[in-house]
């Protein structure tokens, strides 16, 4: 297929240098979510040649040394042979409203179950971005996620985290708390991640929610974001999530 009426594509794979906070780079972790597409069938979009030219297919599976991955043929053979002579495909889908991109080095024909397949190398990075809309996660009940919030006066208060993500946290505070008010910003934010270490951020409170617990007590909802985040810190906002989905995904099996 050509590019004929249709959008140029953002390829923020490309532009490392301004989303690396959203790039895996452990094949272990790469591996998972290619799994994950192959499990929901997810569309994935294979552009290539200098004219933007693309082809339609799915990932069907991953090998079990994460070392390779398969990819649907189709049936278009000019378009299997252009995509093929170029020797890269950028890849571009979505899982739960979260952009995926990878690149696929010197894609080869194969068969797999008796059927036509590309086969490439596990791509060495992946973007898994969430600027827009932020994947929230739950925070896991055995993990007791809290933030330690630095006062003006320098004294430190412990909030509750009820959901993390991406682009910020949730934290519960009582209901006669004065502490969150909208659009105050806290810096120096001190964050403990199970495997994963201490991460400080600034955060600002952007909206405030009184809720009812299960047990009839009411607290505050605060919703922050987080300002200026670090890459390092980002990307260890993002591997926690990612361990935290794949433990809960392999206790569903």
């Amino acid at each position: 297929m050509s590019k004929a009426n249709t959008p140029e594509p953002k390829f923020e794979l490309l532009q490392a240098d301004d989303y690396s906070q959203y790039l895996l780079r452990e094949a272990r972790e790469i591996a998972y979510i290619l799994r994950q597409l192959a499990a929901r069938r997810a569309m994935v979009t294979a552009h290539y040649g200098e004219h933007n030219e693309f082809l339609l297919t799915t990932v069907i599976d991953v090998a079990a040394d994460n070392r390779s991955l398969l990819l649907d043929l189709g049936r278009d053979e000019a378009v299997i042979a252009s995509a093929l002579l170029s020797g890269r495909l950028l890849c571009v889908t979505q899982i739960d409203k979260v952009k995926i991109q990878f690149q696929l080095e010197r894609p080869e024909r194969t068969s797999h179950e008796g059927f036509p397949a590309l086969r490439a190398p596990l791509p060495g990075l992946l973007l898994r971005l969430q600027r827009r809309e932020y994947y929230r996660l739950a925070a896991p009940a055995a993990d007791s996620l809290s933030c330690q919030i630095t006062l003006e006066d320098q004294h430190r208060v412990t909030a509750r985290i009820i959901d993390i993500s991406g682009g910020g946290i949730a934290v519960l505070a009582p209901p006669d708390n004065t502490l969150f008010q909208p659009d105050m910003r806290f810096q120096n934010c001190q964050l403990q991640l199970p495997e994963f270490g201490s991460v400080i951020a600034t955060v600002r409170v952007r909206n405030i929610f009184r809720i009812t617990q299960r047990n009839g007590q009411e607290m505050l909802r605060a919703g922050c974001q987080f300002e200026n985040l670090s890459a390092p810190m980002a990307t260890a906002i993002q591997r926690y999530i990612l361990r935290a989905e794949q433990e809960r995904a392999s206790r569903k099996v």
